[in-house]
């Protein structure tokens, strides 16, 4: 555990939880908890988390802008629940980023874990999207990712960033129970 993984852990939970509360303050917490995790992933080969966090970069600074633009459309800012076919449509996505990544990663570098890195990566850039539009559904496939995540950083020795995916999981739990309860999802 370096001292760069421990307050990267703690701008992780701080930006979760803001999350949680639908506070925009999520965003650029999160950006630069994504940016130290790009090198800490770097460094333990886990290229394709490491590319992840550079993507969610990106998505934290769209993410913003979702929650914050000024006369934008409101129905981007509120809870809502994807239709059956956007939610099949962006797992089926997942799956074909995961295998096109996971097939790049085992054949041109010497990643750790490629295809699982791959298929957490595929599926984490759905949740991650799915959470900038608040979508209800980001929250249970952040339960089932995290889950994983903790194994895979128990396996490369990571363990505080372990431990803050176990948190990360207890609080995608709690996150899906308060989307859920949110009154514009109880309009729609």
């Amino acid at each position: 555990m370096s001292g760069l993984e421990l307050f990267a852990a703690v701008l992780g939970v701080v930006a979760v939880w803001l999350t949680v509360k639908q506070n925009p303050w999520c965003w650029p917490i999160g950006l630069v908890m994504v940016l130290l995790y790009s090198w800490i992933f770097y460094e333990v080969k886990l290229y394709s988390d490491m590319l992840l966090q550079v993507v969610y970069a990106a998505l934290q600074l769209y993410g913003w802008w979702q929650w914050t633009r000024p006369g934008g459309h409101a129905h981007a800012r509120q809870v809502s629940r994807l239709a059956p076919s956007a939610l099949l449509g962006g797992l089926g996505t997942g799956l074909l980023a995961s295998l096109a990544l996971g097939a790049a990663m085992a054949h041109w570098t010497d990643a750790a874990q490629p295809w699982l890195d791959a298929a957490l990566t595929g599926f984490s850039l759905v949740a991650q999207l799915w959470m900038a539009h608040k979508r209800v559904q980001c929250w249970p496939l952040w339960v089932v990712l995290d889950v994983i995540f903790v194994a895979l950083f128990l396996y490369k020795g990571l363990y505080l960033t372990a431990a803050l995916y176990a948190l990360f999981t207890l609080i995608a739990v709690r996150g899906w129970q308060e989307w859920r309860r949110d009154p514009a999802l109880a309009s729609a």
